[in-house]
């Protein structure tokens, strides 16, 4: 029995007892109350009624991959090496660079419900509740090296831009590795997904890279509350989004653009990168470490580096240890 079996069971919309759920996966009445405490500290609401049993109040649409397969185009299956799908992992990016440790990972896609140590850019942690949300990694290899890849981070973000667009909500990308939501009400930008790479190999030579997304599909008011910025989710203008059909939408798109980066380069996305701006012709402040320098951002070039006018002058910023805050 995992998490997942009973959750499946629990999210059917009836409810169900102890014994009926030991009865149907196997296992003693004991070993049932000890995986509902687990979910109950995986911010996953349970209602119990006495007489009636439990089930989960707020059902959850789990991963499904014959689901996400059945709805990819031909031409995506025909990339996808393997799809893996996976309850908890520590990272999808990790479960990635494994594979291609051992002589794998090119065109294959890692899905998970949770991660126990998912990472955001420059180390951070990466908050995320079990089943709620898209935890994805795709690994590709390159034969040209590091220098094919620039601009590549941004040209992801606008595919997932495309498939939010999809379902109605409206994404503004974050230079380097941000998608962002304006709060309809409040006009306040807040995160809505975020993009990891990870590159491995000769910076001249082949080299393969670690593609990987976090979606906040949705995020329950108590778990809002621990993350230290302005957070949104896919849920808040499009509650009937499925996580199903944005896996398979999201994961077509990236196998498009891996599959032609590096003929093509990110001159080709720049313009959809540009149109999405977040902070574009705004006061931003450019952060180095502990020094922080005011400028007027206005967009990126072919390269994927963002352009800045600072006391007149334009400057071009490239990723690394640099980050960029808007300002109010």
């Amino acid at each position: 029995m995992t998490i997942g079996d009973l959750i499946r069971l629990l999210s059917d919309g009836g409810y169900h007892s102890g014994e009926q759920l030991g009865e149907r996966l196997g296992v003693s009445r004991t070993a049932i109350w000890k995986q509902l405490k687990k979910l109950e500290a995986m911010d996953i609401p349970l209602e119990a009624v006495k007489g009636r049993g439990y089930r989960v109040a707020q059902p959850l649409e789990l991963l499904d991959g014959q689901a996400i397969i059945a709805e990819l185009p031909r031409d995506s299956r025909r990339r996808l090496a393997r799809l893996f799908i996976e309850e908890t992992l520590p990272s999808t990016n990790l479960f990635v660079r494994e594979r291609f440790t051992q002589g794998a990972g090119h065109a294959e896609v890692c899905l998970a419900e949770g991660q126990s140590a998912g990472r955001g850019r420059r180390g951070r942690q990466w908050a995320s509740p079990w089943g709620r949300n898209l935890l994805l990694s795709v690994g590709w290899r390159f034969e040209g090296g590091a220098a094919v890849l620039e601009g590549l981070s941004l040209a992801v973000g606008v595919v997932l831009a495309r498939v939010l667009e999809h379902h109605g909500v409206e994404a503004l990308l974050k230079w380097p590795n941000d998608v962002l939501m304006r709060d309809p009400a409040s006009g306040e930008l807040r995160k809505l997904a975020g993009i990891l790479l990870e590159l491995s190999g000769d910076a001249q030579g082949p080299c393969e890279v670690v593609v990987g997304i976090g979606l906040n599909m949705a995020l329950p008011p108590e778990v809002r509350e621990r993350i230290d910025q302005p957070v949104a989710a896919v849920a808040d203008l499009a509650p009937d989004a499925g996580r199903n059909t944005l896996a398979a939408e999201l994961i077509a798109g990236l196998l498009d653009l891996l599959d032609g980066f590096e003929a093509t380069g990110f001159a080709p996305w720049r313009a959809e990168w540009n149109r999405r701006h977040a902070h574009a012709d705004t006061a931003i402040d450019i952060i180095r470490g502990d020094e922080r320098q005011a400028a007027i951002a206005t967009g990126v070039d072919a390269a994927g580096c963002l352009l800045v006018r600072r006391e007149g002058v334009e400057e071009r910023l490239f990723g690394g240890e640099i980050s960029v805050r808007g300002r109010s």
